[in-house]
C-alpha cells in the first residue's frame, strides 16, 4: 500500500474510533520500526460494549472505504482485540487492560501522528 494510501486507512480508523466516542486515541508511526504496518493506533472503550462498537464501527468503515480487513483477534472477549488493517494495526482495549499493557511505553520510540491535525 502506497504511504498516501495507508494515511487514508488510517484516516478513516481514526474517524470511525471517534465516532464511537473511543478514549485516548493515539497512532503511532511504526514503518521504520517494523516492516508489517506504517501505523499503530491505540484506543480504550469504557465497558466491554464499547469497545466492541468500537471495533464494529472501524470494521464497517474500513469495508465501506474500500480497505481491506486483514483479520480480527479477540472479538469473543472484548477485553483487547487486534485489528490487522494491513498497514495500520489498531489495538481496541477495555480501558484496565490497556493500562496493562501500555503498549504506548512499548512503542515510545515510535513518533506520534498529531490526530487532531487527521481530524480536519
Amino acid at each position: 500500500m502506497t504511504e498516501n494510501r495507508s494515511k487514508q486507512l488510517l484516516d478513516v480508523v481514526l474517524k470511525a474510533a471517534d465516532d464511537k466516542l473511543a478514549q485516548e486515541i493515539v497512532a503511532l508511526e511504526v514503518g521504520h520500526l517494523m516492516p508489517v504496518a506504517d501505523y499503530f493506533v491505540i484506543t480504550h472503550g469504557k465497558n466491554e460494549k464499547q469497545v466492541q462498537a468500537i471495533v464494529d464501527a472501524i470494521e464497517e468503515e474500513v469495508h465501506k472505504e474500500g480497505f481491506e480487513v486483514k483479520s480480527i483477534e479477540g472479538k469473543d472477549n472484548a477485553r483487547w482485540i487486534l485489528m490487522d488493517l494491513n498497514d495500520v494495526i489498531v489495538h481496541v482495549f477495555y480501558y484496565e487492560d490497556r493500562e496493562y499493557y501500555n503498549l504506548e511505553k512499548l512503542w515510545n520510540d515510535a513518533p506520534i501522528v498529531n490526530i487532531a491535525s487527521e481530524k480536519e
